[in-house]
């Protein structure tokens, strides 16, 4: 596993580290683009028990356990569209402003562009030797990022001229089991067809 800073689920952030709408959406529109067709996995997160979190070098991820020992297994129902939760590397960097990305408690942040545009709803990626799916569970900020993060940087996720760029990221399940390790390529092999209302 790679050394991390101790995090769980009560952990919150450093208010000296928050920033302001003006400049998350300044520092935005000045990133780089994102790749659109093959990317990287940058991170890996397991969150185990009371929500430690866990960065592995490589997981086997499943349709039925998704990402082994992780919270979205121990739930009474696990909601198959919220099996895995992803976020962009860049919009994750800008928003932690120094803070360790495991914080947000996404399983995969990966290098590649995960706007609504670039992948769909419907959309799948292989990730490593899995393959994973787009599912249409809105993945929001909630109190805990608000803790974590700052008022100002859940009202820039929330945005809905911004919406369609997924900044807090989206949900993936697994359609097709593999090992996933990080350097491993995100390739995107299916992009769905966009319907008239941007999904």
């Amino acid at each position: 596993m790679t050394s991390q800073p101790y995090v769980d689920s009560s952990s919150t952030g450093d208010p000296a580290r928050y920033q302001t709408l003006e400049r998350l959406e300044r520092s935005l529109a000045a990133l780089p683009a994102a790749p659109v067709t093959a990317g990287r996995v940058v991170l890996l997160i397991r969150r185990g028990e009371g929500g430690r979190r866990e960065a592995l070098d490589r997981v086997h991820l499943s349709p039925d356990a998704g990402l082994p020992g992780d919270a979205w297994g121990r739930r009474q129902e696990p909601n198959p569209e919220a099996q895995l939760t992803v976020m962009q590397i860049d919009v994750a960097e800008l928003i932690a402003n120094g803070q360790p990305l495991t914080l947000f408690g996404d399983n995969l942040i990966v290098d590649l562009d995960l706007s609504i545009a670039n992948l769909p709803l419907g959309s799948q990626v292989r990730v490593g030797r899995a393959i994973l799916v787009v599912t249409p569970q809105p993945h929001n900020g909630c109190q805990k990022f608000h803790a974590r993060f700052g008022p100002e940087a859940l009202r820039f996720v929330s945005k809905p001229d911004l919406r369609h760029r997924n900044l807090r990221g989206i949900y993936m399940r697994v359609v097709l089991p593999g090992e996933v390790a990080v350097g491993d390529t995100v390739d995107v092999i299916v992009r769905a067809v966009v319907t008239h209302d941007g999904r």
